[in-house]
């Protein structure tokens, strides 16, 4: 430090040769140069520097204030999206019950028209063998009544002759006309 202040006290004899030549003292030098640098600087760069920040400044606040409306956007959309869906979740939930509900219902209608088929082709089966008995009873009635028309028919041609059929026709006439009598 007492270099320092050597060349301040310095300053005040300057040699009187008249000649300029260079200080070679690099402590003796620097602080004063650096001084001088730096009073320039901050005189003429205060300004600047200055404007330099308040731009800096500006832009920073106009990024915040961007960055706080994107922020904004952003969280109404996020709440309308929310709203949204929240929708769309009860309207699936709706959608759902309606359709187990609805799938439940088609499938108890399905079981009662299946129950309502089967009863059907039930009582069809049952016509249809009522049917099917009425006629073989039919048809073994016919045929007993043949065989026992043939019977009738082969005893009564083996056992009348011409004069006991003459005779049986026209008592069986004489029946028909009395009970006509009796209707008159």
């Amino acid at each position: 430090m007492k270099n320092v202040t050597d060349s301040f006290v310095s300053l005040g004899h300057w040699p009187s040769a008249g000649s300029f030549g260079f200080n070679t003292d690099i402590l003796a030098t620097n602080p004063i140069n650096l001084s001088v640098v730096l009073g320039v600087l901050i005189f003429f760069g205060k300004g600047v520097l200055s404007d330099l920040l308040d731009n800096r400044k500006q832009r920073i606040l106009n990024a915040i204030r961007n960055s706080e409306e994107l922020r904004g956007r952003a969280i109404e959309q996020l709440e309308k999206a929310r709203a949204r869906l929240r929708k769309v979740k009860m309207e699936a939930d709706q959608y759902r019950v309606n359709g187990y509900s609805e799938i439940e219902r088609e499938r108890l209608n399905l079981i009662n028209s299946t129950y309502k088929t089967l009863e059907q082709l039930e009582n069809y089966k049952n016509e249809t063998i009522h049917f099917e008995q009425q006629r073989a009873i039919n048809q073994v009635r016919q045929r007993v009544f043949q065989q026992a028309l043939q019977g009738a028919l082969g005893t009564l041609n083996t056992c009348l002759n011409n004069e006991l059929h003459l005779r049986t026709i026209s008592a069986n006439i004489d029946m028909l006309g009395a009970m006509n009598k009796i209707t008159d």
